[in-house]
């Protein structure tokens, strides 16, 4: 007439817990990728190769995760602004010596 639910046996003790620790990690690298800042300084002298740079250095910084990601954007930013503007002075200029060319005089 023992009813096993009114006198429980005790359960076995259990194992203290060790502590879950992360992956090892590498540590973040501290300096800024030199590939942004060279496409910085092209970018105001050569843009093409600003732009390219830039680019090359985003993608280098999203594998490292290295510093330098503002400014490879700014090297393309900049880059693509001064290729912008060389052709809308271009097309001026084409446009002003069309105009030059038609006001010309025409006695041959």
């Amino acid at each position: 007439m023992s009813d096993p639910n009114l006198n429980p046996q005790p359960l076995p003790p259990q194992q203290p817990q060790q502590p879950q620790y992360g992956a090892y990690q590498q540590p973040q690298p501290v300096g800024y990728n030199t590939m942004s800042i060279v496409a910085f300084i092209l970018a105001f002298f050569v843009s093409i190769v600003g732009i390219i740079l830039g680019f090359v250095a985003l993608s280098q910084i999203k594998r490292t995760g290295e510093q330098g990601r503002g400014l490879a954007l700014a090297a393309v930013i900049i880059g693509f602004v001064e290729v912008a503007i060389g052709i809308v002075v271009f097309i001026f200029v084409l446009i002003a010596l069309g105009i030059a060319a038609s006001q010309g005089n025409s006695t041959y």
